[in-house]
């Protein structure tokens, strides 16, 4: 089979790679991939995730028997309705479904309409409108830009004075272009955070192992946000009790929703859930895998990863088994130094065999033959075991082994997890 990958990053290299343990993929193109995919994937730099008619043409020219969107962008631009009509069946959800990440607006109208658990919230278009409700609502509160935003536009306001200053950047300086044209305002919630993947197939619904991510930049949960500087799975938090109700209360439901409103799911939703001392609540939907919660839920994952995701596309999850291990991963991300603000790039990566056999690539490109950095989260490095405690530690230890000028990464990804786990 030939297999074609949109997206260039760390969660497309987990993708890749777990896709190539099926013996009847011979060849897996990655547009437009990046410089480290190159032992796993045949990468087509010229042709960008956003670019869908030229996706199409490509894959209709080297004849793609199945495509998988990974990006929110190409999700929300309708790449997988383009696919389709080419002939090309496609894992991810379509336009119309890919909305629920889209706006936020919506998804939490859906949640509203639905009673699915979620934060008060309210919506505003009028800026001095969204100023004057700051005004009498208590901080903390969170202020969320409606449209995509790279990951990065979600600010949680410790005081009022900067709830203001988060909606007039989104709103008046256009810091998020047209995607904070609308804003979503809604109340702080306390508890700890679970990430939680599923496939579905608009009907069916089958959660992945839940996971642990990592966002602020420093160690203790210091620093700016960022895309995800490591994670852990499972996430101790996550009961099987509170997995039990997460699904009877918020993924079932949200399946039905998105089906009632003529936008059936198919593909990897994504539930960024808080549990809060009233119980779970969704925090945001994701239309694709998440990243870097992808590099240590896949490794977890026994069966064959290109064979559920068929079954998603095809409406046949309920007849097909998908198993993963009793085990733990942890993922340690390697960035540039100065991520996610300003930071150097160019400097080439070095890795031991080892390490490059459980490393997921995302800000790096191929100079002369050389691999260098190019972007702020340059890779991460993934480790499975029986155990968190020694998923965490093998991780560190093949860290070691990638070596690249201004290399930094957090010293402590996991210790919440281990410190939950010794609470209970």
């Amino acid at each position: 089979m030939k297999l074609l990958v949109i997206g260039g990053g760390g969660r497309e290299h987990a993708i890749i790679k777990k896709l190539k343990e099926n013996p009847a993929v011979e060849v897996i193109y990655a547009l437009p991939g990046n410089g480290g995919m190159a032992a796993d994937a045949i990468c087509v730099p010229e042709i960008g995730a956003k670019e869908i008619d030229k996706q199409v043409k490509f894959a209709v020219a080297h004849s793609i028997d199945y495509a998988v969107v990974a990006p929110d962008d190409p999700l929300a631009l309708g790449a997988v309705d383009a696919l389709t009509a080419a002939g090309v069946p496609c894992f991810g959800p379509n336009k119309a479904a890919a909305i629920i990440e889209a706006s936020k607006a919506f998804s939490k109208d859906l949640m509203k309409k639905y009673r699915i658990p979620t934060a008060q919230y309210e919506t505003f278009t009028d800026m001095d409108a969204a100023l004057r409700y700051l005004d009498a609502s208590p901080a903390p509160i969170v202020v969320k830009a409606d449209g995509l935003a790279l990951g990065k536009g979600v600010v949680v306001a410790q005081t009022t004075q900067e709830a203001k200053a988060a909606v007039r950047s989104m709103m008046e300086d256009k810091v998020f272009g047209a995607s904070g044209t609308k804003v979503v305002i809604e109340e702080f919630l306390t508890g700890p955070e679970v990430s939680v993947l599923s496939f579905t197939d608009g009907e069916t619904v089958v959660p992945m192992v839940s996971s642990m991510d990592h966002k602020r930049a420093g160690d203790g949960d210091t620093g700016a946000n960022t895309g995800g500087m490591g994670t852990v799975a499972p996430n101790p938090f996550y009961t099987p009790a509170i997995a039990q109700e997460c699904m009877e209360t918020i993924f079932k439901p949200t399946i039905a929703a998105m089906k009632a409103e003529g936008r059936p799911f198919k593909g990897c939703l994504y539930f960024g859930l808080m549990l809060t001392p009233s119980g779970p609540k969704v925090i945001e939907y994701n239309c694709r895998f998440g990243d870097p919660e992808t590099q240590v839920v896949l490794p977890l994952l026994k069966s064959d990863l290109l064979t559920v995701m068929h079954a998603t596309t095809d409406g046949s999850l309920a007849q097909t088994p998908v198993e993963f291990s009793t085990g733990s991963a942890c993922c340690v991300v390697l960035a540039s130094k100065g991520y996610p603000a300003k930071y150097d790039k160019g400097f080439p990566i070095t890795m031991t065999g080892e390490a490059a056999e459980h490393a997921y690539v995302a800000g790096a490109a191929l100079h002369d033959g050389v691999l260098v950095t190019s972007g702020g989260r340059v890779l991460g490095v993934t480790a499975v075991s029986d155990t968190l405690p020694a998923a965490i530690t093998e991780a560190y230890r093949l860290a070691e082994g990638v070596h690249f000028e201004n290399k930094y990464f957090r010293t402590d990804i996991g210790k919440r997890a281990l410190s939950a786990q010794k609470e209970g």
